[in-house]
């Protein structure tokens, strides 16, 4: 009996890869992310081989963001109107072919740092476009009951991506190499594994057999360009969901400062750095196996609300720290709060939008991402730069906890969000996304 009932609780956490789909699209994705991320690392240590400055670094992040803020609304219409696996077969096209070319300038060894600039906005323009069409083709993939399961080892997968890319990409980059392969030594052999990456992400997408989504065939106008935006400010839901994590994370994130906690606060090593880098992502981890096999079924809003908290007293803890243990429990909360919140929040974001309008809605939710990572590591730079590390991360962890309070003030209907269901979100949001047009 007790058997039994283990295998139907294992069952039931992977409810999700049942669906050949959707097995095929997580290991895609597993594939694409960890290319992307070990890319990350040799681009970073080549711009740097050839600039030894920091500045230019700093430029790396931008240069991929920038081109989100132009295209991301046309982008969510793209998702909306077209074809969603087509969109993201073509978008990754592209970053393969990006991705060869920073090979043949690597191997090549140019000293413009100008052309990986420019090879790297055109990866941030696939991605813009890519970002929506992926996160709206997830329902596309499971069954209705199974998506909250999909949204969760979905997150799984991308934090062990994100742990695992990183390390490949330093290890592939100090790889050595004799004799004629020794020209391929460090970043052109981080590139290669890259292309290997994407081709194999495209071969997998393109034997994807995706369930019809309902198409938004409406031409492209100012109105259905917005419309994904009006549909967000009308839905209060939504907004307070997604407002929630823009401003939490800007105010409290303190990923950018921890070189300085490391060094100058906890007077550690480069491997003390790695321990503080890895440990948001373990507590993230962590919480996304567990949700997997108790995953939430009531009182989503106040939970999302109250992991928002945690986030941001487990902040204040990390600022006011001088102990390495202290500081990496407090790491491993602020990933295992904020999976919780990413969980609820794309489970919010799909199942309360109607299926021809999530792409642009998705493409909102980016927006508000990149806008809270990007411009959250430069408001935490300034503030440390003015008032130092410390007060930098505990009065951004206070902020947190202030904007948590009035989220849950200014918001009702997140806090009463209950079931993570497609029919009791779009009820429990329907008076208000009706008061206006979404188009």
């Amino acid at each position: 009996m007790g058997d039994n009932s283990g295998q139907s609780a294992t069952s039931g956490a992977i409810r999700a890869f049942r669906s050949r789909d959707f097995r095929l699209y997580q290991t895609a994705r597993l594939t694409a992310i960890i290319g992307a991320e070990a890319q990350s690392v040799a681009v970073a240590w080549y711009i740097y081989q050839l600039t030894h400055s920091a500045a230019m670094l700093g430029f790396t992040g931008l240069a991929l963001f920038v081109p989100g803020l132009f295209f991301m609304l046309p982008a969510g219409h793209a998702a909306d109107r077209y074809d969603r696996r087509r969109l993201i077969l073509m978008c990754y096209v592209l970053q393969a072919v990006a991705s060869t070319t920073l090979f043949w300038l690597a191997f090549d060894g140019t000293h413009h740092v100008g052309w990986v600039y420019a090879v790297l906005a055109v990866i941030g323009t696939s991605r813009a476009f890519s970002g929506p069409a992926s996160s709206a083709l997830v329902p596309q993939l499971v069954p209705k009951d199974h998506f909250v399961n999909a949204v969760t080892w979905g997150a799984t997968t991308y934090q062990f991506a994100n742990v695992a890319g990183p390390a490949v990409g330093g290890l592939l980059f100090v790889l050595p190499l004799g004799g004629r392969m020794s020209a391929l030594h460090g970043a052109p052999l981080v590139f290669l594994f890259t292309i290997a990456c994407m081709l194999t992400f495209l071969t997998l997408i393109a034997s994807l057999r995706v369930r019809p989504g309902v198409a938004d065939k409406r031409e492209f106008t100012l109105q259905t360009l917005f419309a994904g935006l009006h549909y967000v400010r009308a839905n209060r839901l939504l907004l307070g969901s997604i407002s929630l994590d823009l401003f939490a994370v800007f105010l409290g994130g303190a990923v950018s400062l921890m070189p300085i906690f490391a060094s100058e606060i906890l007077h550690g090593d480069p491997l003390a750095l790695g321990l503080l880098r890895a440990a948001p992502s373990v507590g993230a981890m962590t919480t996304s196996l567990t949700l997997a096999f108790r995953p939430i079924k009531r009182q989503a809003g106040k939970r999302m609300l109250v992991c928002v908290g945690i986030f941001g007293a487990a902040t204040v803890l990390f600022g006011l720290s001088r102990s390495m243990a202290l500081s990496l429990i407090a790491l491993f909360l602020i990933g295992a709060s904020d999976m919780v919140s990413v969980v609820i929040r794309g489970s919010l974001l799909q199942l309360a939008t109607p299926p021809e309008m999530r792409g642009r809605v998705s493409a909102v939710n980016w927006l508000f991402i990149g806008a809270s990572n990007e411009f959250g590591e430069f408001e935490s730079g300034m503030t440390a730069h003015w008032w130092g590390a410390v007060r930098a991360v505990v009065i951004g962890g206070i902020g947190s906890l202030m904007v948590t309070g009035s989220c849950s003030a200014l918001f009702p209907a997140l806090r009463r969000a209950d079931t993570l269901t497609a029919e009791s979100l779009l009820a429990a949001t329907a008076p208000q996304s009706s008061q206006e047009p979404v188009t």
